[in-house]
């Protein structure tokens, strides 16, 4: 049993529904690598760690078809390279923040990396940033494959690079098995193409998951029979390519306006200087919240006044100016799970003490 992270809350213990007998959960476990191209190759790279559903389970696909698996201590960008190369690596998995880290090694180190054996690199977790996505498939070739699910409820979209690169910024097409739709605050669903609650139907099973010891957590994920959602905002296209904007714990209300910090957060990563970004809301007497951004710089960059302009004045070349933060926090290093989600309350919760709301 795999808990979630407990980045927004006390971790929960998530059960899914298993096979009878332990050959047939092997069965399955090499049939699903076998569906994303896990099919047992050549080596499996963990490159996070592996009480988090995705490095996990992904690496049991891959071995349940024979794939030796090797295991990275802690992430490191330079020490990832070596091992994709040397050990010949022919499938792993990372997260965004991962691919951010990679790209900023110098130009040298990254034109000097060859790993012809590598042929996927899974990737989900977090939102990716357009422009991070097509430098990673320029550097690495067409072999990234992207995910959206969760814990709960596994994978339930796919995008290969040649269909992210025809719908750039979707986070994959819904898989037979599931119905993908958005709906509104009263539970309405909504046309194709307006963002909403992101919901999951499952075609055949009622229930998908439940969570340990707690039936009302379980019953508030499922309204109905075979519905799931987990809590993600974004719409769907018509022809069925799934759109996120971020997970709706996370949205910040601005003067009655929704501000989705995932996608600030993908803007101002793109300023030279930002080694990593994290946006939030935080109370204003007049506008209820307003935007925030905390922000990791890049060794060489001194934090101060001048350079908080220049990063503002970059988001407000790439975003609509309401969602430009209106002040940042220097900080020496943001806290972010192993897994590369951001522990953004610890950011955000000092900024509400002593306030009998947190929104």
């Amino acid at each position: 049993m795999i808990y979630t992270s407990g980045t927004t809350g006390r971790p929960k213990g998530v059960k899914r529904t298993r096979k009878p007998t332990l050959g047939e959960a092997f069965e399955y476990q090499s049939q699903m690598g076998r569906g994303y191209g896990l099919d047992g190759s050549g080596p499996h790279l963990i490159t996070g760690p592996m009480y988090h559903a995705a490095p996990l389970l992904f690496a049991i696909y891959d071995q349940a078809s024979g794939a030796p698996l090797v295991i990275m201590p802690r992430w490191d960008e330079r020490e990832a390279l070596r091992i994709l190369a040397e050990r010949e690596i022919a499938h792993t998995h990372m997260v965004p923040t991962m691919f951010v880290r990679l790209l900023r090694l110098p130009e040298e180190e990254r034109a000097a990396f060859s790993a012809p054996g590598l042929s996927l690199v899974m990737h989900g977790a977090a939102p990716v940033s357009v422009p991070v996505k097509r430098r990673m498939i320029d550097w690495f070739g067409p072999i990234l494959l992207e995910y959206w699910g969760a814990t709960e409820g596994g994978v339930n979209t796919l995008a290969r690079s040649e269909e992210w690169l025809a719908h750039p910024g979707t986070v994959g097409h819904v898989l037979p098995a599931f119905e993908v739709f958005a709906r509104d605050d009263a539970g309405k669903r909504l046309p194709d193409g307006e963002t909403g609650d992101l919901y999951c139907r499952h075609k055949k099973m009622a229930k998908v998951f439940e969570y340990h010891g707690a039936p009302e957590k379980t019953a508030e994920a499922h309204p109905e029979p075979h519905l799931f959602t987990i809590g993600d905002v974004g719409h769907v296209s018509e022809d069925g390519w799934v759109y996120l904007a971020d997970r709706k714990s996370h949205m910040i209300i601005t003067g009655g306006v929704n501000v989705y910090p995932a996608e600030v957060e993908q803007a101002l990563q793109e300023h030279p200087a930002v080694a990593d970004v994290a946006v939030f809301g935080i109370p204003d007497d007049e506008w209820g919240e307003t935007v925030k951004a905390a922000i990791e710089l890049v060794p060489g960059h001194e934090a101060g006044g001048l350079l908080e302009r220049a990063i503002l004045d970059f988001g407000r070349e790439h975003l609509a100016r309401y969602k430009v933060p209106r002040s940042i926090d220097f900080e020496a290093r943001l806290p972010r799970h192993e897994s590369g989600k951001l522990y953004t309350r610890k950011l955000r919760d000092p900024y509400w003490q002593g306030r009998d709301r947190k929104i």
